[in-house]
């Protein structure tokens, strides 16, 4: 069996990285959207041209992000979104409802801080949890049915 694993969410820390490594050996592909913070809001402009009022120069690079993360979420047979400790992460909402919207597999992971803000999403999500390593274990018992240990 192989899992395609798309990797939503906050993008200031090292979680992907986490996941990656702790899956290494599981038959598993990971894609993300861009991570590089500047190139993510830059890329509509830096594609398509300049625009003098900062809505219009958000506008093309949100929806040239959309596309790259309908396509990744519409591929994977798991989405896993995390939210952060820092910032107000409105896609990582929007991510983890169009996931659910499509039927997939969610794993939301997120600390105890948004528990209540978040509660809708982990009740769409198939599992929740604080830590991303538990990602890496869940995803080693979907394929192999090895309990960690």
């Amino acid at each position: 069996m192989h899992l395609s694993v798309y990797l939503s969410g906050e993008i200031h820390t090292d979680w992907r990285d986490q996941i990656i490594a702790a899956s290494e050996g599981l038959n598993v592909s990971f894609s993300a959207p861009v991570t590089d913070h500047g190139a993510s809001d830059d890329c509509g402009v830096a594609i398509m041209g300049a625009e003098d009022q900062k809505f219009w120069h958000d506008h093309k690079g949100a929806k040239l992000n959309a596309m790259r993360t309908r396509k990744g979420i519409e591929e994977a047979d798991i989405v896993v979104v995390r939210f952060g400790e820092k910032y107000k992460q409105w896609n990582a909402a929007f991510d983890a409802g169009y996931a659910a919207a499509l039927g997939k597999s969610l794993i939301v992971v997120h600390g105890a801080d948004h528990q209540h803000a978040l509660k809708e999403v982990d009740a769409a999500a198939l599992a929740v949890t604080d830590d991303p390593l538990k990602v890496a274990e869940m995803l080693r018992y979907i394929l192999t049915g090895a309990l960690p240990g």
